[in-house]
């Protein structure tokens, strides 16, 4: 951090400096340019976009005007009282906040930035509670032309490869659904999301990326569509450093671009949206302490706490830095970062289980809970550093299972898929190829067997909540998310306890802006998305529920640093 009067020597000035090139961010800096401040964005990678644009790109708003018009019933006190039930000592206060300027920030970003989404019937991962809805506060990005973005589709960061089919195949969340639980119809879908990819014969010719944009790809080509019609400019390979700070004010960062630090002058603000630090190997060892592999993590790369700790180094309180959005993953050799199992666990006829051989937990249940419950059972001689998903020929022929994709046999599946795949023609050789006791992994897999032809699961209660049944198979009968595995051969992944970014972050109030230890703003500085401790505390209400609240606050923080800080619809 750099202190004392800076009046000269600025090699870049401007009024807001956002900092991160996520939803949040660019959600934040399109506000500002409309408020007449002058911007600018910085990324520290080479592609813009963070975490976002790897993601579904799904918003969780809850009383949306989207979800009005489709008919549907939420109220402000409904959603206050669901994340109140949730997220534990968070300010009563920024939970208000969010709830009051969520629909306002999707009705603007709507009209003024043509980011468009359709409310979907994604229920809440918690929606048996009071407040809980069955659907319709997870929003879903409407595809679009990545033509329309030019040569900046090459720089903008690729979806995720356990969001896309085959890893590489752009689908909508409407067609994913039918075709991992094959609803009827699902064998048209897949053909027609097929042939959209490979007739585009031009592109195909030159990557494997699609054109057809979804998820978050479609979210922030969007708002970087919007970003350039304000002329609003994004310097992609320029890393912040730190902050400078005069007076107790913070008036700028210094910036590394081509080769040099550059002083950057911050009229009005910074804005920090470069994410969480979940692949700090040293942050992550000090605060992740029962996950502290940041192999293990769906995190982006670049995401390693840069600017939470030039904020602290500021005077910044933090919040909640044990904790993060947790997701059993499947690290597969080779590739950056691990794959979150976001829905494969629902799927009838797999289970997980410890290196006791044991089941641990509701596999159908959230990816956060699940996440949570493998390292909270980490325990001498029941080991879940890894886990193993576990699931027979009848599975493997129908379901994909991260990697390993139905339909198409074994020897198709990539080397690097294979290096992580056990297979056996008995649970007793399976046990024994991975180093499990078999006999208690036999019992394991005959009591769930015997459970599940009633469709029963009295261990854990797997198929009794609507999250749960979100992903079954509807024509699994008496229960969606139960089959027996019965038929050999059977297949083992590692899975372990990872995550798709922290969430414990700097200390906020309700418009972002960042605070000290006393509670006080720190002038001149704000911080939303991963960066700040989540408003949602340690919990995670439903899909959406990272980028519906980066995106607000990021509106919600341009509105204050440019002097119009009441929302507006």
């Amino acid at each position: 951090m750099m202190e004392g009067k800076i009046t000269t020597g600025w090699d870049h000035e401007t009024d807001v400096l956002v900092v991160g090139s996520g939803a949040g961010a660019l959600t934040a800096a399109i506000v500002a340019a409309d408020n007449h401040a002058d911007v600018l964005v910085i990324e520290k990678g080479e592609l813009f976009g963070g975490t976002s644009a790897t993601s579904g790109g799904v918003l969780w708003i809850p009383n949306s005007h989207l979800a009005k018009a489709a008919g549907q019933q939420d109220s402000r006190e409904e959603a206050i009282e669901y994340i109140s039930a949730l997220a534990g000592d968070v300010d009563p206060k920024r939970i208000e906040a969010f709830v009051d300027m969520a629909p306002a920030m999707l009705q603007y970003v709507e009209r003024e930035a043509n980011v468009l989404y359709n409310s979907i019937p994604y229920t809440d991962y918690h929606a048996e509670l009071p407040g809980g809805k069955l659907g319709w506060r997870s929003h879903d990005p409407v595809p679009l032309d990545g033509r329309l973005l030019g040569d900046d589709l090459r720089w903008m960061r690729p979806t995720h490869a356990s969001a896309m089919l085959f890893g590489k195949i752009s689908w909508t969340a409407a067609e994913a659904a039918p075709m991992i639980t094959r609803w009827p119809g699902w064998f048209k879908s897949l053909l027609k999301v097929l042939w959209r990819y490979y007739s585009d014969i031009g592109q195909r010719l030159k990557s494997d990326r699609a054109r057809f944009l979804t998820g978050g790809n479609a979210l922030v080509a969007r708002l970087k569509l919007a970003l350039d019609k304000r002329h609003v400019p994004l310097w992609r390979k320029a890393p912040f450093a730190d902050l400078i700070v005069e007076d107790g004010k913070v008036v700028g960062a210094t910036v590394v671009k081509d080769g040099r630090v550059q002083r950057i002058r911050a009229r009005k603000g910074v804005i920090l949206a470069a994410g969480g630090f979940e692949r700090n190997a040293e942050l992550r060892g000090a605060n992740l302490r029962r996950s502290p592999d940041p192999d293990v993590s769906g995190g982006q790369p670049d995401n390693t706490g840069d600017t939470l700790l030039a904020a602290e180094r500021a005077g910044a309180a933090v919040e909640r830095l044990d904790s993060a959005w947790w997701a059993p993953t499947i690290k597969v050799p080779g590739e950056d970062r691990a794959r979150p199992l976001f829905f494969e666990r629902s799927l009838p006829g797999s289970i997980i289980v410890n290196q006791a051989g044991k089941r641990f937990t509701n596999e159908a249940a959230s990816y956060h809970i699940v996440g949570k419950e493998m390292f909270e059972k980490n325990l001498p001689g029941a080991e879940t550093t890894p886990a193993y998903v576990i699931f027979d020929a009848t599975f493997r022929s129908k379901y994909p299972m991260g990697p390993v994709m139905p339909v198409f046999p074994d020897f198709t599946m990539r080397g690097e898929v294979k290096q992580i795949v056990t297979k056996a023609n008995s649970i007793a050789e399976l046990a024994e190829k991975l180093g499990l006791p078999a006999d208690a992994l036999v019992a394991t897999v005959e009591r769930f067997n015997e459970n599940s032809r009633r469709g029963e699961d009295p261990d854990f209660g797997r198929g009794h909540q609507p999250y749960d049944r979100y992903y079954g198979d509807p024509k699994v009968q008496p229960n969606p998310n139960l089959l027996p595995l019965e038929k050999a051969p059977f297949y083992a992944l590692p899975v372990n306890p990872g995550d798709i970014g922290t969430n414990g972050g700097l200390a906020t109030d309700s418009h972002g802006a960042v605070l000290d230890k006393q509670g006080k703003r720190i002038p001149g500085l704000y911080a939303i998305g991963n960066t700040a401790a989540s408003v949602m505390g340690r919990s995670y209400p439903g899909a959406g529920a990272t980028i519906g609240p980066a995106m607000t606050f990021g509106y919600a923080a341009a509105r204050d640093l440019t002097g119009a800080n009441q929302p507006v619809g």
